[in-house]
């Protein structure tokens, strides 16, 4: 097996700090492997511990499962210097991590053939019929393929991407989700749909959550509780905390001059500067370590939560396989229907055929379908998150690391 180590992670076992099984999973040579349990807890405490005393966080949360519960452990406080400890149940902006619900709850509505991949988003929202691209000097550009609910899914619908013109919505245009919408039809696409991937923080998605609307006549928070959170047992996944919820909130980690400070974030906001009651589908979503193990469990089951099927066979199939046609997106991944799919064998921890997602306030999970893993990742940090932050990657190599020979 490829012994593939980053500095950190070599660093760490050089100073005795991570245990080597003198291995790591790669894609080439992807089997069904068992973790060694001892080896994983002595990794993942390592990177914990590195984490905390170098200040990149207050505290964090990881769950690893393979057959079972492999390991779950939480560090640290809430917050800066407090007494409240890190728990399971302790209450995470997700960020980005929203995007992958969301987009199970679009494949619902696929499965139950009220919308389809192939549907023009003007066929819901009709403002959007004969939109231009727009560059953010005004000059427009007429669009030869309409964009699709396909490529809102896979980022290559050209709405939301060009954070120059996404600088320009206002408060008004952030209050709601309907607002946002409005603004994205005037912004103009920022380049022919299926022409190029580029990723959009929000806008892609509050278009994808508006036609989610639409199509179930229900608000996005009452489908999602519905047809995924009740279902798979997330009590604690929502865009709007209850009062007992917040109080279990975890305090937003910054750092002044190397040392770990609070960045504020006011009450009622829980992406940026929209409001928690827009219903942000790309990033709007508080959850647990225990609510977001559930859900990625049922992706380890393609799908199903016991006997109750959320996702059909093909539909998820679709959703774990990479959609972008390499000739626009190279390198070690691409993107499925709402998540990032591993597809070369290089990449140096995650099998080919892994997915997942990050959020840009340090959230990470995978599903790793060759070794039956799936593994949840929770801190919240305005200095190391989005996709490939350090604590992310760090845990990613402590687990397979973790492989006997």
């Amino acid at each position: 097996m490829k012994k593939i180590l980053s500095a950190v992670l070599a660093l760490l076992i050089a100073a005795g700090f991570l245990v080597s099984c003198n291995s790591v999973q790669s894609g080439q040579d992807a089997q069904i492997e068992r973790l060694d349990m001892e080896v994983l807890a002595a990794n993942i405490d390592a990177v914990a511990g590195y984490d905390l005393s170098q200040n990149k966080v207050f505290g964090a949360a990881y769950y690893v499962y393979q057959d079972g519960v492999a390991y779950e452990k939480c560090f640290g406080t809430t917050a800066l210097g407090g007494e409240n400890p890190i728990t399971n149940t302790s209450i995470f902006r997700l960020a980005s991590m929203t995007k992958p619900i969301t987009a199970v709850a679009a494949l619902i509505l696929v499965d139950r053939g009220q919308l389809s991949l192939s549907d023009p988003i003007s066929k819901y929202i009709p403002a959007f019929e004969g939109i231009n691209i727009e560059d953010a000097q005004g000059r427009t550009t007429e669009v030869v393929n309409a964009p699709t609910v396909w490529n809102i899914l896979t980022h290559t619908s050209g709405i939301g991407s060009d954070e120059e013109k996404s600088a320009r919505m206002t408060a008004i245009e952030k209050k709601t989700l309907d607002n946002s919408i409005m603004f994205y039809v005037r912004s103009g696409l920022d380049f022919e749909p299926g022409s190029q991937q580029m990723y959009s923080g929000t806008g892609a998605f509050d278009v994808l959550a508006k036609i989610i609307e639409i199509v179930s006549n229900k608000t996005l928070a009452e489908f999602l509780k519905d047809e995924i959170f009740d279902p798979c047992g997330m009590t604690d996944t929502a865009f709007v905390p209850s009062a007992e919820q917040r109080e279990r909130m975890v305090v937003m980690h910054y750092r002044v001059n190397g040392e770990n400070a609070e960045y504020p974030i006011p009450d009622g906001y829980i992406f940026g500067d929209f409001p928690e009651t827009h219903y942000l589908g790309g990033a709007g979503l508080v959850s647990t370590l225990s609510d977001y193990a559930k859900f990625a469990l049922m992706l380890l089951n393609k799908g199903k939560v016991g006997k109750t099927v959320i996702l059909t066979e093909k539909t998820f199939k679709s959703l774990c396989t990479a959609q972008v046609d390499p000739d626009i997106m190279w390198g070690q991944y691409r993107w499925g229907l709402g998540v990032r799919v591993i597809t070369d064998e290089s990449y140096p921890t995650l099998p080919v055929g892994s997915f997942g997602w990050s959020g840009a306030y340090g959230t990470h999970f995978w599903v790793d379908p060759v070794n039956k893993i799936f593994a949840v990742y929770m801190k919240n940090s305005m200095v190391d998150g989005g996709a490939g932050n350090e604590s992310a990657v760090k845990f990613e190599q402590a687990v397979y690391y973790s492989f006997p020979d």
